[in-house]
């Protein structure tokens, strides 16, 4: 079957949605929005999840589980409590600047805002960006405690670099302290500047009833389509943000086949940090949901475990293309290129968890979709990076599978990837949950 995804289409719901989401509480909110197009129902973790079959999705933080067992308790001959999930996974953090607790800070006559670095961004390509604020504040309420989502879509920010006249070995080699030189402009004046207040006016409360945040920079630069005949994307947050999207846009048009198994999309926070959170990979989260959507359909554990032991997981995150001004740098037998198909990753170390199994299951759904795929191995002198696969992996005990789509500058304030890869990633990613 060829995938349904147009590559015009998708490209721009892709440059939408990293528009829309430059916090990882914008991206659930973002992807949210469009499962309840779709007839998701948004539920509590506090209240009871349904009996009857449904599509349904939950928020943690910077995080989000959706779930469908219509095709599971209906005609298309399911297991019943004990049918098994179909699971793709991704996240929702970027490396990026974060502002500290007690940031105001003066110094030869500016004002700055002290910094945390969060993950292992490419620390030089924060200079010089209009940067913008993001994120989301907890504020008093009557109540007690509630959140605000915070959008700062304007250029209040600058890291500003030091001028080659001043140091003039920088072209050498650019050495970057965090503490030292990261710290951003945003005003001028020898009195500090009030971070507090400022929040409090964005989210419209008194700056006494700002009681804490998850504030973090972002390039308000927007996203779009780039190269002479546009066939490049250029976006902040690439990593992840475009297998959020295609996760989601997999999931909608997976449901369509109505598969005899659960479907599964859960995007993680705290991934660029390690994911060991209340709301990360290595979080009870998804195992938790997984349990729940079996009692609630009126199973035991006996018929959970029966479920973990049929389930498959692709973790999607993205992949290296090779680049071509270092390709020594790139694997020689493992070449990726953009805009040539989504990309199955391997790693002797399990820094991935794909198997032979899971590589199958994957290389299936790609010649299902009829979509090419592109194999990534790490040079062997050279360390990798990793994702969530791992950990979901090991906390549930079902066959895994990494997979990505190719891009360049990861980690970078502004990443690249090819226009015609959204709509492969999601093709692919849409027939992995529901094979034919």
């Amino acid at each position: 079957m060829a995938h349904p995804f147009d590559t015009d289409t998708e490209a721009a719901g892709l440059i939408a949605f990293i528009d829309a989401s430059p916090s990882p509480f914008h991206a659930v909110a973002r992807a949210g929005a469009m499962l309840e197009d779709a007839g998701f129902a948004e539920l509590s973790e506090v209240d009871a999840f349904p009996t009857e079959a449904g599509r349904h999705y939950l928020v943690r933080g910077g995080s989000l589980v959706a779930w469908s067992t219509e095709g599971a308790d209906g005609a298309s001959g399911g297991a019943g409590p004990a049918s098994p999930f179909r699971v793709v996974g991704a996240h929702t953090d970027s490396p990026n600047l974060r502002i500290k607790p007690k940031p105001d800070v003066t110094r030869a006559g500016w004002q700055l805002l002290g910094v945390e670095v969060y993950g292992g961004p490419l620390l030089n390509s924060w200079l010089d960006r209009d940067l913008g604020l993001s994120g989301r504040v907890a504020v008093r309420e009557a109540s007690g405690v509630a959140t605000r989502l915070l959008t700062v879509d304007e250029p209040v920010l600058r890291v500003a670099q030091l001028a080659i006249h001043l140091d003039r070995e920088q072209n050498r080699g650019l050495a970057l302290n965090p503490q030292q030189h990261l710290a951003p402009l945003w005003g001028q004046g020898e009195l500090p500047g009030d971070f507090p207040a400022y929040l409090g006016d964005q989210v419209g409360v008194d700056a006494n009833d700002v009681l804490g945040w998850e504030v973090m920079t972002h390039d308000v630069q927007p996203s779009r389509r780039i190269g002479r005949g546009g066939d490049l994307i250029a976006a902040p947050r690439l990593d992840n943000l475009a297998t959020t999207y295609a996760g989601v846009r997999a999931l909608l048009d997976a449901l369509e086949r109505e598969p005899a198994h659960v479907l599964v999309l859960v995007l993680f926070d705290h991934e660029e940090v390690g994911s060991l959170s209340e709301r990360g990979a290595m979080s009870t989260l998804l195992p938790a949901v997984l349990e729940r959507v079996v009692l609630a359909r009126g199973g035991t554990r006996e018929h959970h475990l029966r479920a973990l032991a049929g389930t498959v997981i692709a973790s999607g995150d993205m992949a290296h293309a090779t680049h071509p001004n270092y390709a020594d740098r790139h694997e020689s037998q493992h070449q990726v290129a953009l805009n040539a198909g989504p990309v199955l990753k391997v790693n002797a170390q399990l820094r991935y968890a794909t198997d032979s199994v899971g590589a199958a299951t994957f290389l299936l759904a790609c010649e299902q979709a009829d979509v090419p795929v592109q194999l990534f191995v790490t040079r062997t002198d050279l360390p990798c990076g990793s994702t969530v696969g791992p950990t979901t992996s090991a906390l549930t005990g079902a066959t895994t599978v990494d997979v990505g789509a190719p891009m360049l500058s990861m980690h970078s304030a502004r990443e690249l990837c090819g226009a015609q890869d959204p709509a492969m990633y999601a093709g692919a990613l849409g027939a992995f949950l529901a094979p034919v």
